[in-house]
């Protein structure tokens, strides 16, 4: 991956909008709530070990291989009287780690997770900034469902909205 070419023009364009989305969300405490609301669910949790920090890369290496996902998942399900997921507690390959990535995400629409909320495997595997995002808001769309749920420990992320620049301009 790391003899990949740049990307240019649109992609280009849409992957720095992409971060510069995240930086929003990132000020605006998001993925640091999803850490500590993902943590404080998983305490107590056989061999959990806690999410190490809130940066974007050291969010995407701690769910990179889906077992935290779906050990999150289950919690959630279970609380719910739904049926948990079965997933690969050992991840060898990249095909596995993709595997429980995208079993956690219909765990979550059997959740109550709108299908549009969910991310694709890749956004988390490859562990971009960009793409990123979509992990993030999908964790934070999770949040809701849950506290609509009573679920507890609770969510404390908050809805954020953006005035988009090119809307300010007209607005004036």
């Amino acid at each position: 991956m790391a003899n990949r070419a740049k990307k240019s023009g649109l992609g280009a364009d849409i992957e720095r909008k992409m971060e510069e989305s995240y930086d929003k969300e990132e000020k605006a405490g998001t993925p640091q709530a999803v850490v500590t609301w993902m943590n404080a669910v998983l305490d107590g949790t056989p061999s959990h070990t806690p999410c190490p920090g809130t940066a974007y890369n050291q969010i995407a290496a701690f769910l990179k291989d889906g077992t935290v996902l779906c050990k999150f998942i289950n919690k959630l399900l279970e609380a719910d009287g739904k049926p948990t997921i079965k997933f690969a507690k050992k991840v060898g390959s990249p095909f596995v780690a993709m595997t429980n990535i995208e079993d956690f995400g219909k765990a979550c629409e059997t959740y109550g997770l709108n299908k549009e909320f969910l991310f694709q495997s890749n956004d988390l595997y490859e562990g971009k900034k960009g793409p990123m995002l979509n992990v993030i808001n999908s964790m934070h769309s999770l949040g809701f469902v849950a506290n609509s749920k009573m679920f507890i420990p609770a969510y404390t992320g908050q809805q954020t909205k953006y005035i988009n620049d090119d809307d300010e301009e007209e607005e004036e």
